[in-house]
């Protein structure tokens, strides 16, 4: 009687969570449909405001890609200046930015002891004498265009932050094709959302453009989370600036090659998003674009970025229990009206970013294995932030993917 009772508790359970997560996916389905279709009707071409830009990189190892880094942000014109922050590199990344610089007069490099990305950041905005600024890393490459793109957004005087389209360079492989689908479909459409909703949360910190003097007004870029681009732009936001997003503004980043590297990555992501959701929690209570951050964004981010990543993977276990039971129909309909969910998303962001539907082949494999591993990595972040533990910076190795 016990077993009998045992197993339908946990069909029931199973099946509320599929109930609640099939939920959670046609509510940001009917979210993402109506603001993606705002925000494609309402923007309009502007010109470029005719001001120098200077592209900031900060570099720690970064031998591999820096070269093709630097020459695609010179390419977007001769008004960009670039500075590259070697941070304590240990493999001759300055060597090569001053063989750079010796030729190209447009580049400067400055060195420092290895103190981090926020700080080798910051010394780059220290050093920069242009009010507009690109902060892109040292494993982007900028596509042409991108920087004119990003800059003409500062024509309204209220924007302090653009975001950039980051995109997945080295997607030949497998996992690569995973993390081009989740780039995307959920940054790209989600950054729609918080466009026309007014509650952008993270400026990426692959490419990404600021007013100099606003970011400088909230203290810089800050150095005690471990998502200083999210901290960052949750702090603009609460200064009473706008923060937009700029499709067009696209950049070729090099993702994680291995399940390792990709586990480390989100895992600081995850964590330092977490972070900076605490550090600016009383967002909640305050008003203008601090409050629709608080009101509106920290809520979908907590939602649909921590909720539905940790309840998703239990819809597979909840499917393949339900086969078993006498509910089997209703349970498999439930399973497949979600995985639709997730697909028609995938289906219009790819149209919309003008990529090849070819790589959303992938897609069906992704929601069984790569799924899984972002909930144990959303878990294990909740659980260190719970426990009050300092999560340290990981490094990951670059292997000199992209090429322009």
């Amino acid at each position: 009687m016990f077993a009998v009772g045992a197993g339908e508790f946990v069909a029931g359970a199973l099946f509320a969570l599929t109930v609640v997560a099939t939920v959670l996916a046609l509510l940001r389905t009917v979210l993402l449909g109506v603001t993606t279709s705002l925000h494609v009707r309402r923007r309009r071409p502007r010109e470029a405001p005719d001001q120098p830009v200077t592209v900031i990189i900060p570099a720690y190892n970064e031998r591999e890609g820096i070269e093709w880094a630097v020459r695609s942000a010179l390419a977007a014109g001769p008004r960009v200046q670039v500075i590259v922050v070697d941070d304590g590199s240990t493999d001759g990344t300055d060597a090569l930015v001053e063989r750079i610089a010796r030729r190209r007069p447009s580049v400067r490099l400055i060195r420092q002891a290895n103190a981090g990305k926020a700080a080798a950041l910051n010394t780059g905005l220290a050093a920069a004498r242009t009010e507009l600024v690109v902060l892109m890393d040292g494993d982007t490459v900028l596509e042409p265009g991108s920087v004119p793109a990003l800059v003409r957004n500062f024509a309204d005087p209220a924007v302090a932050a653009v975001s950039g389209n980051a995109k997945v360079g080295n997607r030949g492989r497998l996992l690569g094709r995973w993390q081009h689908i989740e780039y995307v479909c959920g940054f790209n459409l989600d950054r729609r959302l918080y466009d026309v909703l007014e509650c952008m949360p993270t400026v990426p910190g692959a490419v990404g453009a600021f007013r100099r003097s606003a970011v400088l007004r909230v203290g810089g870029v800050p150095t005690d989370t471990l998502a200083e681009d999210t901290d960052l732009t949750m702090a603009l936001e609460r200064g009473g600036w706008r923060v937009v997003y700029e499709e067009e503004a696209r950049a070729l980043t090099e993702a994680p090659a291995t399940l390792a590297e990709l586990w480390k990555q989100r895992y600081r992501w995850c964590y330092g998003t977490l972070q900076s959701v605490w550090k600016h929690r009383h967002a909640v209570a305050e008003r203008g674009s601090a409050g629709r951050l608080g009101r509106r964004g920290l809520p979908y981010l907590l939602l649909f970025q921590v909720l539905l990543p940790i309840v998703a993977p239990l819809v597979d276990v909840a499917a393949v229990f339900g086969l078993f039971t006498a509910d089997r129909w209703l349970v498999l309909g439930a399973w497949l009206a979600f995985l639709a969910l997730q697909a028609i998303p995938a289906v219009v962001a790819f149209r919309l970013d003008r990529e090849p539907l070819r790589p959303l082949l992938a897609l069906p494999l992704q929601q069984f294995v790569y799924r899984q591993l972002m909930y144990l990595v959303v878990l294990q972040s909740l659980s260190t932030a719970l426990a009050g533990a300092r999560l340290p910076w990981h490094k990951l190795p670059r292997r000199g993917l992209l090429r322009p």
